[in-house]
């Protein structure tokens, strides 16, 4: 099969339209108009809105992103990332850098930001573990009934702070104007707390699988990533999630009459944005196998595109600086020789588990004779 063959546009096995080329999909993740968000029959805020709608609401969302928002939170990632990396790490032990290591400080992490208790810590990685399984299995029921139960974490979070408020990014949430200028109800709170929290913990958990294997698999690049700016390791890391990029897709349903690469797609019929293919389209990238942060990072969709793109980004790089800032500084990281990385099975990508283990750095030793 030709490259281009491997990214033109094809039905899957439930007849939606494929689209895999980078400019097809970028095209249309950037005409909202002709393919609408709105997929699901749920409540979705933001990200199941369009239009007017959906920059209403991220109006009143994105600053809870922002840059000076977030910024205070160095110092409690860093701890966060310092605590896990020794429990998991100590001793030179082997640890999965994905459950393990990603899913444990993606909950502390989004815990801290959101002001939830820390006693929740392991109902959420049971969470995260069965929220994978269940989008692993392609069980529409056993998929329903896991995001059933975050929702009910998620409303038990809300109903704790009607009772008492707090001074806490989630009681803040619900005290500001929604969509229409009043505040949020609490189905429509559940669901931006689940966008902002439900797919970012398995989301940051598999981004920290491909960026430890993709460190530990080349030390040498590891470690010129030791000590490179912020700007350098940012890049970086977005380049190895770009490589193997584990967002798989979006959908999108097509609000009339249009044709993509020749096929004919009617009013009502989905259409589905394969981000990961498109993300090595050699059309779009001169050297799409190839680690080239900066000379990818204007086509990079790791984290969307148009309006739509993926309003936490911010907050994922954040999060993944700060950890991969501290595994780096803890020592260096080598593969388990006796277990090699498992990857996911589709539709989930990345990897289901990375076992490796940090060599601590050892302390320099003064010449006697100086």
């Amino acid at each position: 099969m030709s490259a281009d063959d491997a990214h033109a546009a094809a039905l899957d096995d439930r007849g939606r339209l494929v689209v895999r080329r980078h400019a097809t999909v970028t095209a249309i993740a950037h005409d909202p108009v002709t393919f609408s968000n709105r997929v699901s029959a749920h409540v979705h805020v933001p990200n199941g809105l369009d239009g007017e709608a959906h920059a209403a609401a991220r109006r009143v969302l994105d600053p809870f992103l922002a840059p000076e928002a977030i910024e205070p939170l160095i110092p409690v990632l860093t701890r966060i990332a310092r605590e896990v990396i020794a429990e998991v790490a100590g001793g030179g032990a082997v640890f999965d850098g994905v459950q393990q290591l990603g899913a444990r400080y993606a909950v502390r992490a989004q815990s801290a930001w959101l002001g939830w208790r820390a006693d929740l810590e392991e109902t959420l990685l049971g969470w995260v573990a069965e929220n994978r399984a269940a989008t692993r299995s392609r069980d529409p029921e056993r998929m329903r009934r896991v995001a059933s139960s975050f929702d009910g974490i998620v409303a038990s979070l809300v109903a704790e702070r009607r009772r008492e408020p707090r001074d806490d990014v989630t009681t803040r949430l619900m005290t500001v104007p929604g969509i229409d200028g009043r505040p949020f109800s609490d189905a429509e709170l559940v669901s931006v707390l689940r966008n902002w929290t439900g797919g970012d913990l398995s989301s940051l958990a598999l981004c920290a699988g491909v960026v430890v294997h993709g460190l530990a698999s080349h030390p040498r690049r590891a470690a010129r990533l030791a000590a490179a700016p912020d700007p350098e390791l940012d890049a970086a890391i977005d380049e190895l999630l770009r490589l193997d990029d584990p967002f798989v897709s979006n959908r999108r349903v097509a609000t009339r009459v249009v044709v993509v690469e020749g096929c004919p797609v009617a009013a009502g019929d989905v259409v589905v944005l394969d981000w990961r293919t498109a993300n090595r389209d050699p059309a779009a990238f001169a050297a799409a196998e190839r680690f080239e942060p900066h000379e990818h990072a204007a086509g990079n969709l790791v984290y969307g595109t148009g309006p739509h793109a993926c309003p936490g980004r911010g907050l994922a790089t954040l999060e993944l600086r700060v950890l991969v800032r501290e595994l780096l500084a803890a020592g260096t990281l080598e593969p388990d020789a006796r277990h090699p990385a498992t990857r996911e099975e589709a539709p989930v990508a990345g990897f289901r588990e990375v076992p490796v283990r940090l060599r601590p750095v050892l302390p320099a030793v003064a010449d006697p004779a100086s």
